[in-house]
């Protein structure tokens, strides 16, 4: 990462309020001109091969072999930033509406401690299409979530990272990403959808005896041998139901491609996933993600690239101060109290002394 690019990153930790090329020239007392930061942010868009040449040195220092990967999605809201090809309508599943923004797709190199992004994919609605339903203009993906999911996995894989599991949600259960990590000899652990087919059996299988999951009697915390529609191997299944705070209980059915694994073994392990969810809450929250008034793709590209980067060294220092990036950001924050309290006071000693 050239210099300006770790300023920049730095610029997006320390702050809390809007990050513009302005403000942080300010903050250099004009060292480092307005233009020169913006020509940075609309230089060439930064990938996921930029983010693994980042992050290479320090994955090769902390990878292992019960590592896991982590793959999600999350949506940065921009209600208030003209539409283009990664700013437009995408449908949120934690609000059950559309949200105007960026949708992201990241890949999590997840061992001991650490949450390190190591791929990463900006959703590019490309397409126009008239939607038959509304007959209203709409854009879409040539490109859909799963193959960009596949791709992040291929590029782990092609990087020799070292992991075992990959784990993710239920709408990235599909049959093609399950049989892509299997055939690099992973192993996946992950829910499904309660609509999807099983067979209890290999017999039943081999007979086309097929049954909804939401249609069978399956115990809770009990281990089951099933196969999967589609896929050839048996997998491990368990039934699991919680209690939400509103009272109202909600069903989940986990699978898990090692059939060598526990009850306890899986459920610990795809515990691991939620290291995502911290993940996309302090990317938004601490290295400025949301804050950026950038209107171009490339500068918007650019500065989600330096909020990854920001993010990493968070989790550098969080392993060094053993504080999390909340704590940090506030010992930031009462520093720049600190600072801005003396120099009110010095300002109100000028004043009262003239």
């Amino acid at each position: 990462m050239d210099e300006l690019a770790e300023i920049y990153s730095d610029y997006l930790i320390a702050s809390f309020g809007l990050t513009t090329a302005t403000g942080l020239s300010n903050l250099l007392d004009g060292e480092i001109s307005h233009d020169k930061i913006t020509r940075f942010l609309a230089a060439k868009a930064k990938t996921s091969k930029d983010l693994w040449q980042f992050i290479k040195p320090l994955i090769r220092e902390i990878e292992a072999d019960d590592a896991c990967l982590i793959l999600d999605d999350s949506i940065e809201e921009k209600p208030y930033t003209d539409e283009n090809e990664i700013v437009c309508w995408h449908y949120d599943h934690s609000k059950q509406t559309l949200v105007k923004g960026i949708n992201f797709l990241s890949c999590l190199y997840q061992t001991k401690d650490l949450a390190l992004p190591i791929g990463f994919d900006l959703i590019r609605k490309t397409e126009i299409y008239i939607d038959p339903k509304d007959l209203k203009e709409k854009r879409r993906s040539p490109i859909s979530k799963n193959e960009l999911a596949r791709s992040q996995i291929e590029r782990a894989v092609k990087n020799k990272v070292k992991f075992r599991f990959v784990l993710f949600d239920v709408w990235f259960a599909s049959v093609e990403n399950l049989k892509l990590i299997l055939g690099h000899r992973k192993h996946f652990i992950c829910p499904l959808k309660s609509n999807r087919k099983i067979a209890l059996s290999k017999a039943d299988k081999l007979q086309g005896q097929w049954h909804k999951l939401q249609n069978l009697e399956i115990k809770t915390n009990t281990l089951y041998l099933i196969y999967l529609e589609g896929l050839e191997v048996p997998v491990q299944l368990i039934k699991q139901v919680f209690t939400n705070e509103d009272g109202k209980t909600a069903v989940q059915y986990l699978i898990a491609s090692d059939t060598k694994l526990s009850i306890d073994d899986i459920t610990t392990s795809y515990q691991r996933r939620w290291r995502v969810e911290e993940y996309h809450k302090s990317l938004k929250q601490n290295v400025s993600l949301e804050r950026s008034p950038t209107q171009t793709e490339r500068t918007q590209t650019n500065h989600f690239f330096a909020a990854l980067c920001g993010y990493i060294k968070l989790e550098r220092l969080k392993i060094k101060t053993k504080q999390n990036h909340f704590a940090l950001k506030s010992k930031l924050y009462l520093k720049a109290l600190v600072s801005a309290f003396q120099t009110l006071k010095e300002l109100n000693q000028t004043h009262l002394s003239a």
